[in-house]
């Protein structure tokens, strides 16, 4: 690794810092103005059963009765140390009630993800290996159709084939492997939309460059012309989208866990809006946020070592650009003295 890459590595890990910080702020003062008081809402609730001295220790734990900069500042500062709060509902560590909830959502992003790039390489390589009239017509309409349809459109025609009507997967077991399969079907179809229009296009590219006619002229077939020559160089941007679509799983997740009945990320996210659990509710946008910063950030230090003809922006990567021009550049042309 150069310098430029290392100071390119630094400047955006740095951004990523900031960017956490900010997202968590902006949670935390949009939250905080929400209607109604939380002390009286929650913590003073006979439901909760709460006592006074429960009460007491949860207002002076978030600093309820300081103004809101005191709050933020505690807020983050134990945010910054791994600490997420005591929940106001349960009166559990908000860390312990995402941990119970947390690996069925993950299982659930990451079946939709592996759905989502096993479908759009299927329409990817059908436009490349079909005729002209199918793959140039219906397969390429396939990913705007996908992206046009919302996910829990998707997961309720799912549910009354396979459910109601085919009986593969019961609705009153929604953690089983066949329905986290359609749950994750109808989250990984429109996300596929967005990674199958982007090898396309690159495909496409690729497949007009010289080597490729070179490679078809010499009798390679389709199936190896796409996997050693062609997947390769056009899966590069696929690296970004890929990062991208992380939040729009994270958001779809919600949806999906709420059509099919899981117990995830979703369903606490429900009881932390509608009884007003403010910790909770902070822990998992910020959580979410850095999730979604940390996917972006390691896409984004990848993709140069991936293709090194991404040039890095920056004051080091200036000057080692110059150098290696200065470096490239003849050397002047001594003239001769003539007495």
């Amino acid at each position: 690794m150069n310098r430029a890459y290392l100071a390119y590595a630094g400047r955006r890990l740095a951004q990523a810092a900031a960017v956490v910080v900010l997202a968590y702020v902006f949670t935390f003062i949009v939250i905080s103005v929400l209607p109604g008081d939380p002390v009286t809402n929650t913590l003073r609730n006979p439901e909760n059963g709460f006592s006074e001295e429960e009460i007491a220790r949860i207002t002076a734990y978030y600093g309820l009765d300081q103004p809101v900069w005191v709050q933020l500042w505690q807020s983050l500062s134990r945010f910054l140390v791994g600490d997420l709060g005591i929940s106001m509902r349960s009166n559990l560590p908000v860390s312990r009630l995402i941990a119970e909830v947390l690996p069925s959502t993950l299982v659930l992003a990451g079946t939709a993800l592996l759905v989502a790039v096993v479908l759009a390489l299927a329409i990817a390589y059908g436009t490349q290996r079909l005729p002209r009239r199918y793959g140039q017509g219906v397969l390429r309409a396939f990913p705007s159709l996908f992206l046009s349809i919302p996910n829990f459109v998707i997961g309720l025609l799912l549910i009354q084939v396979f459910a109601f009507q085919l009986g593969v997967f019961r609705i009153i077991d929604p953690e089983g492997a066949w329905a986290t399969f359609f749950a994750a079907v109808a989250l990984g179809i429109p996300v596929s939309a967005q990674i199958a229009e982007v090898l396309i296009a690159g495909l496409d590219h690729e497949a007009r460059q010289e080597y490729a006619t070179v490679a078809r002229a010499r009798g390679l077939a389709q199936a190896p012309l796409f996997l050693k020559h062609l997947l390769r160089p056009s899966s590069l941007p696929v690296v970004t989208v890929l990062a991208l679509t992380v939040g729009e799983l994270l958001g779809g997740a919600l949806i999906t866990e709420t059509i099919f009945g899981r117990t995830g990320i979703g369903s606490l996210v429900q009881r932390s809006v509608s009884t007003q659990d403010l910790p909770a509710l902070q822990a998992i946008v910020s959580l979410a946020a850095v999730v979604f910063v940390v996917v972006n950030l390691l896409a984004d230090l990848v993709y140069p070592l991936l293709d090194p003809r991404v040039k890095l922006v920056g004051p080091a990567a200036r000057r080692a650009t110059t150098a290696d021009d200065r470096a490239a550049e003849p050397a002047p042309r001594q003239e001769a003295l003539v007495p």
